[in-house]
């Protein structure tokens, strides 16, 4: 097969047809919350694009972004690595080592100047030069410069890389930032959480590759179509914090009867993801219908940020200063709410002959 060849071609050599393809551009288009009308623009697109370079560079981190992104159920990851892109260095999943991983790398670089896309999970090491997170002998810093210096752009994978995550975290020993305070010359998407939504990282890949542009960001600089609501606003336990029904302990009759997390802890009125909606594992759950709050994983600083367990405070400051104070007014005005109504129950009852 020709390297030239387009998606369109080699997925017409797999025998994927047309119809096959503008299903699939549907379900993208779906998913990045577009109109149904630019199904048929992605799949056009598709067809003429060839796959996308694309270096993947792991610094601090755990390799949970790349686990993540091998259980995306939809484009999962044989549509993503051998479909939309050419994966041409990743520590983990290449098989090459050494010499040849490097000569890889370099190799991509040169050939794709101006167009491959940097993938980056882990926070980048600062400190004494960058000397605690190191690889073939350059720093982590050394490498993301030296590979961001002719990128098209960079999507930084999971919250380590997009705001410095738990390498970041106090007193941040390796001086531990995100990807966009080394680099600001270059579009850099960020797709937060520990891990991130697979999902939301093969839909943001493909939505690069098929549109040929980056998709509007919110103020973090995180795709709108992921990030654009709390998981407050999308839980379905919402209901209950509304009638002022609070859990508060993991074991108590209101979380047996799925009542609001808000008062163990839950952070889900700040953090802004689309774990409620698309959820985890094909869609099976996330951690709210597991029983347990959100940890506000995928904002800035959620380890640091007064503990997990513990209810919000009135106040969060930065952005979430109003929204926190408006949730726990809202939540004092459900809770005096359904005491009326309890109250107003138990007189009904006690006239009752």
């Amino acid at each position: 097969m020709p390297d030239n060849a387009t998606i369109g071609e080699l997925l017409a050599r797999q025998g994927i047809s047309r119809r096959a393809l503008l299903k699939y551009a549907t379900y993208l288009a779906s998913i990045m919350a577009l109109p149904p009308a630019a199904s048929v623009a992605m799949a056009d697109a598709l067809a003429k694009s060839h796959r996308q370079s694309v270096i993947w560079l792991s610094f601090q981190e755990c390799t949970g972004c790349t686990e993540s992104l091998t259980r995306s159920f939809s484009p999962n990851l044989e549509d993503i690595i051998f479909n939309l892109i050419s994966l041409d260095y990743h520590e983990t999943l290449q098989a090459a080592s050494g010499e040849a991983a490097e000569a890889a790398r370099l190799s991509a670089m040169k050939a794709n100047k101006g167009k491959y896309v940097v993938v980056v999970d882990g926070s980048v090491s600062t400190l004494d030069g960058g000397i605690y997170s190191t690889n073939a002998g350059k720093t982590n810093l050394q490498v993301l410069k030296e590979t961001a210096e002719d990128a098209l752009a960079i999507i930084s994978v999971g919250t380590c890389a997009a705001f410095g995550g738990i390498p970041h975290a106090r007193p941040n020993p390796t001086g531990a930032v995100a990807v966009s305070d080394i680099i600001t010359n270059k579009p850099i998407i960020n797709i937060s959480g520990c891990p991130p939504i697979p999902e939301a990282i093969a839909g943001t890949i493909a939505y690069l590759v098929t549109l040929g542009k980056i998709p509007e960001l919110d103020h973090l600089g995180r795709p709108k179509s992921f990030f654009g609501e709390s998981i407050h606003d999308r839980c379905y336990r919402r209901p209950f914090y509304d009638k002022g029904l609070f859990a508060k302990s993991f074991d108590d009759e209101g979380a047996r009867n799925g009542w609001c997390l808000y008062e163990v802890g839950c952070k889900g009125p700040v953090t802004y993801n689309a774990c409620a909606t698309v959820k985890w594992n094909g869609g099976v759950s996330f951690p709210i219908q597991s029983g347990h709050g959100c940890l506000g994983c995928s904002e800035p600083n959620f380890w640091d940020k007064g503990g997990f367990y513990k209810p919000l405070p009135a106040s969060t400051g930065e952005n979430g200063t109003i929204v926190a104070g408006a949730l726990v007014a809202g939540a004092a005005v459900g809770a005096a709410s359904a005491a009326l109504s309890r109250s107003r129950k138990n007189a009904a009852k006690e006239k009752q002959p």
